[in-house]
C-alpha cells in the first residue's frame, strides 16, 4: 500500500469518527431536549399559549366579581371565568386546575378583567380575594337592635329584616313564637355580599339551633330554655353570676313566685333604662314578670353561650333575690330574704344618686 492510500484511509477514518461523534452528540441533545421538554411541559405551552393568543398576559384590569356556589365542579367554575371575560381560554384554564389541584371554596370573589390563567387562579386562592360582609352581634341585643348592625354591614334596608319579624315559621322558627327575637345566635359573621335577608336571617337561626343541639336542648324545650337565657343575659353582669341569677328565677318559678325582671317590664314597654316606672310595672303585656306568674312570653334579646349554659346548669343555694349594687363593677349581691335584698336596693340607689347618668 502507498503512502498515498494510508494518508486516505487515515483522513476517511477520521471522518467517519467525527461523523459518528457528531451523530453521538445530536442524540444526546435530542434526548436532553425531551427531557427538558417533559420537565417544563407546563412552561412551553404558556409560551405557546401566549405566541399563539390563547391565554391573556398579565394580571389583568377593571374589577369583577365571580361567584362560586357550593359545589361547583372545575368545569362549571372554568365556563364561568371564560363567559366573564375573566381568563381567555377554558381548556388553558381547565389544564392548570388540574395540574395545581386546586380547591374552590363557596364564596364571592373579586378578581380582574383578562387575567392570565395562572394568574386569575392564584388570586382565586388568596383569602384576600374572598369578599364578605362582617357583623358582630353582641350577646343581649334587642332584634331591633340586631337588624341595625345586619343592616349596617351589608347595605341591605332594614325593612328588609324588620319583613321576616312577625314571620318566624319562614326561617325555621315554630310559628307558635311570638316573632324571632331570641333565636338569632350573637356571634361574629362573614356574610356573603349577595345573600338576601332571609337568607342571613336563616343562617342566624341555624347557628342557634345548632348551638342548642350541642347542649343537648330538644326541639320542644327551645322556648323555655331561650326565653330564660335571654332574661338572665340582660340581668347578669359578671360571668360566675350568670348562673346564680339562673338560680334566682328557677327557685321563683318552683315556688309560684313572680320573677319581677326589670329587664322584662322595659322589654315590654320599649324601654331602655335600667330602672323601671311604677306604670311599667303595672302593664298588662305579656312580657311584664311583675303581674305575670313564670316566664315572659317569649325571649327578650339574643343569648349567648354562657346565658344558655346558666338556664341549664344553675348554681346551687336557695336565693330568691338579687340586686346589681354597682354598674361599673358589675358588683351584684344575693339574697334569701326580702330584708336583706332591701339593703341592698338601698346601696344601689346610694350608687345611683353618686353616679348620675347610669340609668340610661
Amino acid at each position: 500500500m502507498t503512502d498515498l492510500e494510508t494518508r486516505r484511509n487515515r483522513n476517511e477514518a477520521r471522518l467517519k469518527f467525527r461523523r459518528r461523534r457528531i451523530v453521538f452528540l445530536l442524540a444526546i441533545a435530542a434526548v436532553l431536549l425531551v427531557i427538558i421538554g417533559v420537565v417544563n411541559r407546563s412552561a412551553i405551552k404558556d409560551f405557546v399559549d401566549n405566541i399563539g393568543g390563547s391565554d391573556y398576559a398579565g394580571n389583568g384590569h377593571g374589577s369583577i366579581t365571580l361567584v362560586i356556589h357550593s359545589g361547583e365542579s372545575g368545569t362549571v367554575i372554568a365556563h364561568e371565568m371564560v363567559k366573564l371575560d375573566i381568563v381567555k381560554n377554558y381548556t388553558k384554564l381547565y389544564r392548570l386546575i388540574l395540574e395545581r389541584k386546586q380547591i374552590f371554596y363557596a364564596g364571592t370573589y373579586r378578581l380582574k378583567l383578562q387575567m392570565s390563567a395562572d394568574s386569575a387562579l392564584t388570586l382565586l386562592a388568596d383569602p384576600k380575594s374572598l369578599l364578605v360582609n362582617k357583623v358582630v352581634i353582641k350577646e343581649g341585643l334587642r332584634i331591633g337592635q340586631v337588624f341595625s348592625a345586619l343592616s349596617n354591614s351589608t347595605a341591605l334596608p332594614k325593612s328588609d329584616f324588620e319583613a321576616y319579624l312577625h314571620k318566624p315559621s319562614s326561617l325555621g322558627v315554630p310559628s307558635s313564637e311570638v316573632s324571632i327575637e331570641g333565636w338569632l345566635f350573637p356571634a361574629t359573621y362573614s356574610f356573603a355580599p349577595n345573600l338576601s335577608a332571609k337568607q342571613i336571617l336563616t343562617q342566624m337561626v341555624d347557628r342557634m339551633k345548632s348551638e342548642l343541639d350541642t347542649f343537648g336542648v330538644s326541639a320542644a324545650d327551645r322556648h323555655k330554655v331561650l326565653t330564660l337565657a335571654s332574661v338572665i343575659q340582660t340581668e347578669a353582669r359578671l360571668a360566675p353570676d350568670f348562673y346564680k341569677v339562673a338560680r334566682v328565677f328557677t327557685n321563683r318559678i318552683r315556688v309560684g313566685m313572680p320573677l319581677q325582671s326589670d329587664a322584662t317590664v322595659n322589654y315590654g314597654v320599649g324601654g331602655t333604662k335600667i330602672t323601671t316606672t311604677d306604670a311599667a310595672r303595672a302593664d298588662q303585656n305579656g312580657y311584664n314578670t311583675y303581674v305575670h306568674v313564670g316566664l315572659p312570653i317569649g325571649p327578650i334579646g339574643a343569648p349567648g353561650n354562657r346565658a344558655i349554659d346558666a338556664a341549664l346548669h344553675p348554681a346551687s343555694g336557695t336565693w330568691l333575690y338579687f340586686c346589681t349594687v354597682n354598674l361599673v363593677t358589675g358588683e351584684t349581691e344575693f339574697n334569701t330574704t326580702i330584708a336583706g335584698h332591701n339593703l341592698a336596693v338601698a346601696k344601689f340607689r346610694s350608687w345611683l344618686a353618686a353616679n348620675p347618668g347610669w340609668n340610661g
